[in-house]
């Protein structure tokens, strides 16, 4: 008899722990999106673990009722990367922050995405360190002022989907923490990817920065702000659909033009040459005018995991002895000495 359908509802990914944010917390609009959105992937929760480092956005483990672990500040890659390799049957979800992931865990990061280990990467970005009471984070602009910069910033921020894409990572994408509809199809894209999936978004910390990304939400400021990424739509934005972007002749880049009689692109998430999204990442001004929210990359390359089980598997075919005689073999080669 065929199997039935997994009938999950978001009640059953609630755990029973009290939810300890800050109250207004951007994290509270993306746990409600999280736990709505699980009952799709038609996956038993037994199935499905959330790693999270350190930070406001790493308790995330602890109110989903499915398998977690708050792991060590800035690594939950490289302890989500073991998981993934050894239980193909389970998804693997990375829960962190700007700072976990950008400052102590950069290197952890970019590595992940490099070799397209098949998890998921949510970066919430508030701009600021939230758990540890408003210091600048790697995406604080210049000149922010806060508890360890009182004279201001001097340095330079991260852009996460840059990065991302400087990495090669095979899907890239952003979204927002408000935008309840936008932010469960991305989380829906992410889910459907093979590899390593990495989604910004933009999470407003209500207490330390707060309304950092009010332009892109206020009603009267949002449509000449944003840029939605469509596959296949033109490029085309703004109250009047009044903003295309477009690729100047003779430029190595885009940009935005304001004029009926411009003729948009046409959004491509599935180039192969990462050149186009990377483009589309370096659209966003300072003050947050042409900010791209969507996804900017979705390609198909062999994941980590495929690739290192299937070295596995010809390891073990070409074995000719028991696993206790090749593992006596392969201690005693090379230069070894027998100490008496």
């Amino acid at each position: 008899m065929p199997s039935t359908p997994l009938q999950l509802s978001a009640k059953d990914f609630k755990s029973d722990q009290e939810v300890r944010w800050c109250p207004g917390c951007g994290d509270y609009a993306i746990l409600a999106a999280m736990q709505g959105f699980l009952p799709e992937l038609g996956i038993p929760r037994e199935r499905i673990v959330f790693v999270s480092g350190i930070g406001c956005s790493s308790r995330f483990p602890y109110y989903l009722d499915t398998y977690g672990m708050h792991s060590i500040h800035g690594r939950a890659p490289a302890i989500a990367t073991g998981l993934s390799v050894t239980r193909p049957d389970l998804q693997v979800w990375v829960v962190t922050g700007d700072g976990d992931a950008l400052s102590i865990g950069g290197n952890h990061l970019i590595h992940a995405l490099r070799r397209n280990v098949n998890f998921k990467i949510l970066l919430f970005n508030n701009k600021i360190y939230g758990l540890t009471k408003g210091q600048y984070s790697p995406t604080s602009e210049v000149g922010k002022i806060t508890k360890s910069t009182p004279a201001g910033s001097a340095d330079y921020p991260f852009n996460p989907i840059s990065l991302a894409l400087g990495a090669e990572a095979s899907f890239v994408a952003r979204t927002i923490d408000s935008d309840r509809k936008h932010l469960t199809s991305v989380l829906r894209a992410a889910a459907e990817h093979r590899g390593s999936a990495f989604v910004e978004i933009y999470q407003n910390c209500n207490i330390f920065n707060d309304n950092a990304f009010e332009v892109l939400k206020d009603g009267e400021t949002r449509d000449d702000y944003l840029i939605r990424l469509e596959q296949g739509q033109p490029l085309r934005f703004g109250k009047q659909n009044q903003y295309a972007v477009t690729h100047p002749a003779g430029s190595f880049g885009l940009t935005v033009e304001e004029s009926p009689d411009a003729v948009p692109l046409v959004h491509d998430a599935n180039q192969e040459d990462p050149a186009y999204a990377f483009a589309l990442s370096r659209l966003a001004r300072a003050d947050l005018r042409h900010t791209p929210i969507g996804v900017f990359r979705s390609v198909d390359r062999t994941s980590y995991d495929e690739l290192v089980r299937g070295q596995v598997a010809k390891a073990k075919e070409k074995s000719s002895g028991s696993p206790e005689q090749d593992l006596a073999a392969l201690l005693n080669s090379g230069d070894t000495w027998t100490i008496l």
